[in-house]
This record gives C-alpha cells, sequence and structure tokens, in this order.
C-alpha cells in the first residue's frame, strides 16, 4: 500500500467524515450501555498539517486549508458541526501549536477516543507498517484500546457480536485495489451475519458515479438494514477534479441522525465548495 493519509489530512472528505463520526459516537452514547467502536483502516491517529505540504520528493500544496481550515475562525457553525470544530481544536492545543492557523490533525481513532466513555472500547485496526507503528505509539497506552496490526476487513469476523453487543465499525479503506468497493461488501455482510443491529459506517470517494452505483446494487444484495447514504460535493460532474466529493453509508443509523446530518452537510457545501455544482444529498438506500 503506498498510500499516505497525511497528505490529505483535515481536508473536505476529512471533515464530513469526521463531522458525521462525531454525531454517530455522541448518538451511541445517548444510551448507558457501552459500545465497541471498530477502525477497520485506522491510519497513524494524528497528523501534523505541516507535512501535508511535503510530498515524497517534492513540495505539494496542501488540502486542510480548503478544508478544516474553512470552519477554524467561523462564528457561525452550526451546532451540529460545532462539537467536531472544538475538538479539533482541542486537540491542536494540546499539541502545542499556538498560531493562529490549524497544525495538528486528530484521525478518527483520536476523535473516538476522545468521546468514549469508561464503558466504552476501542478496537483499531491498521495493515501498513509505518502507519501501524505510528498509530501504536499515539494510542496503545490508552485505556480500553487495542491497537492491532492486521487486515481490517477480517476483523469484523474476528471481533463481532463484541461482548458490549452494540457496535459501531467505520470503514474507511485508502481505495487502492480495484476491489475495494467489492471487498467493502463482503465486509459489511460478514459483519452483519454476526451483528445484524450493528452500526456500519462505510466512506467512499465520488470519482466516478457507476462505481458507486455499483457499490450500491452489491450492497443491495445483502439482507440490510434501515440504511441511509449521505454524499457531499465541492464541484460539478464537469469538474476536472479528480475526487469532486465523498459519501458515507450509514446501516442501523441511530435514530433522527438524518435529522442531524441533513442540514449539516447542506451547510457544509455551501462552505466547502471548490467550483461550481457543489451540493449535498442525504437518502434513505433502504427506508427505515
Amino acid at each position: 500500500m503506498n498510500y499516505r493519509h497525511h497528505f490529505h489530512a483535515g481536508n473536505f472528505a476529512d471533515v464530513m467524515k469526521h463531522a458525521l463520526l462525531v454525531r454517530l459516537i455522541t448518538a451511541l452514547g445517548r444510551k448507558e450501555k457501552g459500545f465497541l467502536y471498530l477502525d477497520t483502516h485506522a491510519g497513524r491517529g494524528s497528523y501534523d498539517l505541516a507535512a501535508a505540504a511535503q510530498g515524497d520528493s517534492l513540495a505539494r500544496a496542501p488540502e486542510y486549508p480548503n478544508g478544516i481550515g474553512r470552519l477554524w475562525a467561523r462564528a457561525d457553525l452550526p451546532a451540529e458541526l460545532a462539537d467536531y470544530v472544538a475538538l479539533v481544536k482541542a486537540f491542536d492545543r494540546e499539541r502545542s501549536n499556538a498560531g493562529e492557523a490549524p497544525r495538528f490533525y486528530p484521525g478518527s481513532p483520536w476523535i473516538a477516543r476522545r468521546l468514549a466513555r469508561p464503558q466504552d472500547r476501542l478496537v483499531l485496526c491498521e495493515k501498513h507498517p509505518e502507519e501501524f507503528e505510528l498509530l501504536d505509539i499515539e494510542l496503545a497506552r490508552q485505556p480500553r484500546v487495542s491497537v492491532q496490526e492486521r487486515d481490517g476487513y477480517g476483523a469484523l469476523k474476528a471481533m463481532l457480536p463484541p461482548p458490549e453487543k452494540r457496535a459501531l465499525v467505520l470503514m474507511d479503506p485508502p481505495f487502492e485495489a480495484h476491489d475495494e468497493f467489492a471487498r467493502m461488501v463482503s465486509a459489511v455482510g460478514a459483519g452483519l451475519a454476526r451483528l445484524p443491529g450493528g452500526v456500519y459506517a462505510l466512506w467512499y470517494p465520488l470519482t466516478e458515479r457507476a462505481r458507486v452505483d455499483a457499490f450500491f446494487d452489491g450492497l443491495l444484495e445483502l439482507k440490510l438494514p434501515p440504511t441511509l447514504f449521505l454524499e457531499l460535493t465541492v464541484a460539478g460532474e464537469a469538474s476536472a477534479l479528480k475526487m469532486k466529493g465523498c459519501g458515507l453509508v450509514v446501516l442501523n443509523p441511530p435514530w433522527q441522525f438524518d435529522r442531524e446530518a441533513g442540514p449539516m452537510l447542506a451547510w457544509l457545501a455551501k462552505v466547502l465548495a471548490q467550483e461550481n455544482g457543489a451540493g449535498s444529498r442525504c437518502r434513505w438506500l433502504v427506508p427505515e
């Protein structure tokens, strides 16, 4: 695997994904009983945004100014987004950034750890050796956190059903393999067979609509519970941008999650737009 997320950390896709993750974890925390948070492609856990301007050999334009950078100083954040931005700012300050612009950005493992309660448990999977080593340094000594160097897709068979009988599974692969969508569908099927009531959140890029539609068709061949999909685009179909947007499929979304997420994404589409044609969608793939 050659993908390195630190070149993209804090971009519009991270904003969308992590803002929704905060809402999902917050919703699951409304019930007293603990839950398992399973991150199948956890990455390194935290990111120095200064490294985003450094490619493998050449300087590159960082992506975070068009993501978290656009939210950093705003005073008109919707309530659904304010919690996410406050969490990122607190993480940035704790890493000793005294500047006005963001410098340190938390990945999904740290976001989940910050929101987890004593009764909740985290399992973080990362297959890439270098990324795993950094993740292990970041989070392995945190209470009720297990960091594992393994294929995250297989973790659904190994970890589900959990003793807690409740779980949130985040599946956020690098999309380097040609069969990534098919592997996601297979893993979701294995997860549903073991924990039908679990919450499964599946991130995907919007590069070719046909591939996403085929992904949806594959999911619909499973016996799906209520399933919602949410999409954010920063440019229209005619744009030359390679990734015009991204989406999140959520199986068994918490009660009224769509009513929180829909307006939040509509607001983000206006603020994060890079070209004409930006927008958002929040629709049921399988109705409640």
